[in-house]
């Protein structure tokens, strides 16, 4: 009989774990995740979901923040955080033996934190830096402005970061306020992927988090999110920089659509690697950038798929001209079937290999139970993948590369005349 490696179990106060057993590894990685992210603040909390994950590695009651990293580094492992629009996970990576160490250090930060007001004022200067860096990082920036050009009046397309005047202005009432609202075990999920003892893991969890309050929330305080709609169409920031970089976007997917894979597919034989349209036509031929590429993000209630390059201003709007002809040419002409082919294995070969990593296995298991509520082995996953065809790839271009869907960000040295581009987009 064979063993299942993945287990669901829900704790006595309504928290999920998720947890798969790889005997052949001598790791594992742990995350907490909690379905609250920057889409779920109001306008006057913009950046508070990313500060408080900052804050949760302050200080405890039982440890202070240095012994917090003492502690981790003595067990050789890494303990680290991220918010995102829609999820906060905080996770540590630790060899078999440390595995309850690592958990019960994870437990007390997300159970204990102190939030000390002296730290608050200093993590806040800390943020600040971070969000002087995403301004100095044109890569980081384009992205950032192209989401709130897409997305504009949706909490969605704000910056995870938040807004400066926010940060300054956070109050450790409000942190408390927050975290009382929003972090609620039905919105928990534990995910476990690597080498440990299953029963042991499971009682020492629900030891660490009983007292976790398990009533119902108060009417009017859930997570409650507007669906996005796309109605961006051009926007220019004019900034010094050696070279200009741009995001063109269209309407996506949501991260559950059916034709999930479809659009992976389409994105990678559009610009997902080497072989790609984009990179061959405006690398290899022309020469005109060095970095150019697509992909798809997926949201629960929406998607974008994006073309990011970065070139001379001189060459910025041949760029665009170009990446707009590679467009209508992949919705009027088709696709290749051996290009297809290259997009399904390089599919099928990213998740092979992220399947080396504990890290990346915990993560998939966390991001199943929370979009889908269900568990998808490898073996399934790889079925879907070989189901992507030719004519739901040519569907999906025909219905998504539609000219009047098409947004565009620019960055850079261009001046503030937006004609040329306007002229573009309008075909």
């Amino acid at each position: 009989m064979s063993v299942r490696p993945f287990h669901k179990v829900v704790l006595d106060n309504g928290i999920r774990v998720v947890m798969e057993e790889i005997p052949s590894v001598k790791s594992a990685s742990v995350g907490i995740w909690v379905e609250v992210g920057s889409r779920d603040e109001t306008e006057t909390e913009a950046g508070l979901a990313h500060f408080v994950e900052h804050m949760f590695f302050k200080g405890t009651l039982r440890r202070s923040a240095q012994e917090i990293a003492q502690e981790m580094d003595g067990l050789g492992g890494e303990l680290n955080a991220f918010t995102s629009r829609e999820t906060t996970a905080f996770y540590a990576n630790v060899i078999e033996e440390h595995l309850p160490k690592a958990v019960d250090l994870l437990a007390d930060l997300f159970r204990h934190s102190v939030f000390p007001s002296v730290e608050i004022e200093r993590e806040k200067r800390v943020v600040l830096e971070e969000i002087n860096m995403v301004e100095d990082d044109p890569e980081d920036l384009i992205y950032d402005l192209h989401t709130a050009n897409v997305w504009r009046g949706n909490p969605i397309g704000r910056p995870i970061l938040g807004d400066v005047k926010v940060i300054r202005s956070i109050a450790r009432r409000q942190i408390r306020d927050f975290l009382s609202r929003r972090y609620r075990p039905e919105r928990m999920v534990i995910s476990v992927a690597g080498r440990f003892h299953r029963s042991a893991l499971i009682k020492q969890l629900n030891r660490l988090f009983r007292t976790f309050d398990p009533r119902p929330e108060r009417p009017g305080l859930g997570v409650f999110r507007r669906p996005p709609v796309a109605n961006g169409r051009l926007f220019l920031r004019p900034k010094k920089l050696e070279q200009a970089h741009l995001c063109l976007g269209l309407p996506g997917l949501p991260l559950t659509h059916r034709d999930r894979y479809g659009i992976y597919a389409l994105s990678l034989l559009l610009g997902g690697g080497m072989s790609s349209r984009l990179f061959q036509e405006i690398r290899e031929k022309r020469g005109l950038v060095y970095s150019i590429y697509s992909h798809h993000v997926g949201f629960q209630d929406a998607g974008m798929l994006t073309v990011y390059a970065a070139s001379s201003p001189k060459a910025v709007r041949q760029v665009v001209q170009l990446t707009l002809r590679e467009l209508r040419r992949l919705r009027e002409r088709g696709v290749h079937r051996d290009e297809l082919l290259r997009a399904v294995n390089q599919m099928k070969g990213g998740i092979l290999l992220s399947l080396e990593s504990t890290n990346s296995r915990m993560s998939r298991l966390a991001k199943d139970e929370i979009y889908f509520g269900r568990y998808f082995s490898l073996e399934e996953t790889l079925r879907e993948i070989n189901r992507v065809s030719k004519r739901q790839v040519e569907r999906l271009s025909d219905r998504l590369f539609e000219p009047r869907q098409l947004s565009l960000t620019v960055l850079g040295p261009i001046g503030s005349s937006a004609r040329p581009f306007e002229a573009l987009l309008a075909g």
